[in-house]
């Protein structure tokens, strides 16, 4: 999705990851018309094996994932980037990023396994984090409606933000409220997309 016109400051966005993809999307596709009304174009692509793409999510990594962004940045002929959650995980290395809620890999890949016990116990199957995580590294897993890789699955052990060209941190106390992705349900709430999107202004026109 491309929103505003080419030339000026345009930025990729990089979504949060999995399931917090899906309750953050309208949330993102909201600042980005934010963004659009202040004169920032900007693209939001689909990671290989997300969406629209084609390519199995099974074979992706983190690595897979950043090359694809760096790729999409020089494709678009993007002057910045901004991730929202886990997103900062697969930023290109030398494009200056901000960062809006930066999430580790590590966290990103409990919680998925955690709602994943809680759906096998409803179920009368008892499961073991470990014995999970253990199977999930060499064979891959099922993790909240997506076939993970194990090459996946190792990478989000150890995965953090990279540091490198970092703008800013926004945190999710930056925008009021609790974060919409703690939600149960996707949800969208204006004024924290109102806020992201002026924070993102106000940095890039400092």
């Amino acid at each position: 999705m491309t929103i505003g016109a080419s030339g000026g400051t345009r930025i990729l966005v990089l979504p949060a990851l999995f399931d917090e993809a899906n309750k953050l999307r309208h949330f993102t596709v909201e600042v980005m018309r934010q963004l659009e009304r202040a004169g920032i174009a900007s693209v939001l692509p689909d990671l290989p094996g997300c969406n629209e793409s084609r390519a199995p999510l099974a074979y992706q990594s983190i690595e897979t994932w950043r090359e694809a962004a760096t790729d999409a940045a020089s494709f678009f002929g993007v002057t910045h980037v901004l991730t929202l959650r886990g997103g900062a995980l697969v930023a290109p290395f030398r494009l200056p990023v901000l960062r809006y809620a930066p999430a580790t890999g590590s966290s990103i890949l409990r919680a998925m396994v955690r709602a994943r016990m809680i759906s096998s116990k409803e179920a009368g199957i008892e499961e073991n984090r470990e014995a999970l995580l253990e199977l999930g590294r060499h064979q891959g897993l099922e993790l909240a409606g997506y076939r993970l890789g194990p090459r996946m699955i190792r990478e989000l052990e150890t995965a953090e933000p990279a540091d490198g060209a970092a703008l800013t941190n926004i945190a999710q106390g930056d925008l009021g409220g609790a974060g919409l992705w703690l939600r149960a349900e996707p949800d969208h709430d204006p004024s924290q997309a109102d806020a992201l999107a002026a924070l993102v202004v106000a940095e890039l026109l400092a």
